[in-house]
């Protein structure tokens, strides 16, 4: 530590101490007082350098927590002057006071938001510090973000919520209902109530056609704007109905000539079909065909019958009844 060199005096030397003073007053803590002044004057040189010594050590230690609580960011620490009193106690317990009080709102906030990304959305910041309400900005951050955490879990437990009814419960129509939401939010919110939308669509147009095909109303088809896998449901759904369609058409066509018309010969053609469809097309065409060749037959030898022709005979192959 610097000291002003002064020479060896009895009694006070007024211009080291004016000096001394100044540099104090610019804020140079290093100044020091000689220590071999005697009597009073002594003892107001180690008084001095006392007062000098502490100042310097209330800088450093405020310099220190400057360094470690607002660079490092170690909450814990406070500040330490070690056996003090009266005002230099109180400086630093005002200090500390600051740092807890500042603190205190910022450990809550890492608490909240670190919640919130675990997808704990029950943690809310307190309003007050040991019964003592937040003001100011505290009480501003405190309230945005307990609003954020509102509108997070609102926000999910409606996004749940839907998911619940179309998804699990087979309730279709629901919309989520976010109060208050903006920006993302309110897109987010927007973008489920589409997707619930679009699917209930999507849907009850399937189930409005699947369901007129079961009571026999082949004129239904899905109309809804789809897109990907609907899409080709869509198609696949579509291209049913049409060859179902098709295949009735075809098959009452038939009916009718050879039933009621008494048109021989007729044939279903349902284009396109396959598996059952194309059994089923077969298997009608195969008995219009054998009752064709049955009836032709004989009609064949009952015309010849009655021509007087007994030489004829059914030569066809058949079976049952027409057998008899």
């Amino acid at each position: 530590m610097a000291a002003l060199q002064e020479p060896p005096t009895q009694g006070l030397d007024a211009k080291a101490l004016l000096t001394a003073l100044n540099a104090l007053k610019k804020g140079d803590f290093s100044v020091r007082l000689p220590l071999d002044w005697a009597g009073l004057g002594g003892k107001v040189a180690d008084t001095f350098n006392e007062v000098i010594e502490l100042n310097e050590r209330m800088a450093k230690e405020l310099e220190r927590l400057s360094r470690v609580v607002g660079e490092e960011g170690k909450l814990n620490q406070r500040a330490s002057l070690g056996d003090v009193s009266g005002s230099w106690a109180d400086s630093i317990d005002s200090v500390n006071a600051l740092i807890g009080n500042l603190v205190h709102p910022t450990s809550e906030t890492a608490r909240v938001i670190g919640a919130v990304a675990q997808g704990d959305l029950s943690q809310t910041m307190a309003l007050e510090i040991e019964d003592r309400p937040l003001e100011g900005e505290f009480l501003r951050t405190a309230k945005t973000i307990n609003k954020m955490v509102d509108q997070l879990g609102s926000f999910a437990a409606e996004v749940t919520r839907v998911a619940r009814e179309v998804g699990t419960e087979g309730k279709l129509g629901g919309q989520a209902q976010v109060k208050g939401v903006a920006g993302t939010w309110k897109d987010l919110t927007d973008s489920v109530n589409s997707m619930a939308g679009n699917l209930t669509a999507q849907v009850r147009n399937i189930a409005e056609v699947t369901t007129a095909v079961a009571n026999g109303d082949l004129s239904k088809k899905i109309t809804v704007d789809v897109k990907g896998e609907f899409l080709e449901l869509k198609n696949t759904i579509n291209t049913m109905v049409d060859q179902l369609r098709s295949f009735a058409s075809e098959v009452t066509r038939v009916a009718r000539e050879v039933g009621t018309e008494g048109k021989l010969g007729g044939q279903a053609d349902v284009k396109g079909v396959a598996g059952t469809w194309k059994d089923l097309t077969d298997s009608v065409n195969s008995m219009a065909g054998n009752l064709t060749v049955q009836l032709r037959d004989v009609s064949k030898v009952a015309t010849a019958i009655a021509t007087g022709d007994l030489t004829q005979k059914i030569t066809v192959d058949v079976r049952g009844e027409i057998l008899q």
